[in-house]
């Protein structure tokens, strides 16, 4: 009798006494959620990288008219540029239009009274969609090469790495606009448009600016491009190189975080949170 009451209050104790979810528990539901969404949806899935390679084959088919010669001695660099601006579409469009979605379906309110936060719940969806877009714009990378004919190298411990980081800014700026977008709603006009801002940034390093470093993108973008077409590893980068990728990323990230917050307590003292 005395085991089985022992076994009866260990089962209650149990009952009573549930283990909270912690933040691992959280990233593998949110990573779930993204691969349930993909493979329901393929049809939306593979949608996006039908139209990333349509606006490339634009690009190609159409600059190749244009410009001939030119554009063929510089699409490496093109190719690589390309890879990058879809992943940051993809890392921006992750935090800043999916707080403007859950906005409008009137689901927003669900995050903040989760006990984790809602700049945590958000910053963690907001890497799960970065993972799915690396993966979908491998894809578009892989096609691009076949199209053109392009040899580039691909070091995934160099590669991998540096995208991330360059992506990682990208994510700030996301974490900025979903702020702004929990104050005033129907702002989705201008965050398409500042998408467009993204092509100067991977730009930046073709014409030589040492000031650009320090903006969002234009570091990756440089480092990219040398370890995809000169082949340069990761620890072959000199380290102020691999300093400014870094300080940026986490720069940018920290100060779009701040944003968030600051946005999202006004909005509350305001009372319009959960307004549309």
């Amino acid at each position: 009798m005395s085991g089985e009451r022992a076994d009866a209050d260990s089962l209650e104790g149990t009952d009573a006494e549930p283990r909270p979810a912690g933040y691992l528990t959280l990233a593998r539901a949110v990573l779930y959620r993204e691969y349930l969404i993909f493979v329901r949806y393929p049809a939306n899935a593979v949608g996006g990288i039908v139209i990333a390679l349509f606006f490339f084959g634009l690009l190609f088919y159409g600059g190749r008219l244009l410009a001939g010669r030119a554009l063929t001695d510089s699409i490496d660099g093109i190719v690589v540029g390309y890879f990058l601006w879809t992943l940051s579409v993809g890392a921006y469009s992750a935090i800043s239009n999916d707080i403007g979605s859950e906005v409008q379906w009137g689901t927003l309110e669900r995050h903040v009274i989760t006990p984790f936060g809602f700049a945590p719940v958000a910053f963690l969806k907001g890497v799960a969609k970065v993972v799915r877009t690396f993966l979908t714009s491998l894809v578009v990378l892989l096609v691009m090469l076949a199209i053109t004919g392009t040899p580039l190298r691909f070091d995934v411990l160099t590669v991998v790495p540096v995208a991330v980081l360059s992506v990682a800014s990208v994510l700030g700026l996301g974490f900025a606009a979903g702020g702004i977008a929990v104050l005033y709603k129907r702002i989705g006009n201008w965050l398409n448009l500042l998408q467009f801002g993204f092509i100067p940034l991977i730009s930046a390093p073709a014409f030589d600016l040492g000031w650009a470093r320090f903006l969002p993108l234009a570091q990756g973008s440089a480092l990219l491009q040398r370890a995809m077409l000169e082949g340069t590893h990761l620890w072959e980068f000199p380290l102020v190189d691999l300093a400014i990728l870094l300080g940026t990323a986490v720069g940018y990230l920290a100060v779009g975080y701040l944003v968030f917050q600051a946005a999202t307590r006004r909005a509350r003292r305001l009372g319009v949170l959960g307004d549309y």
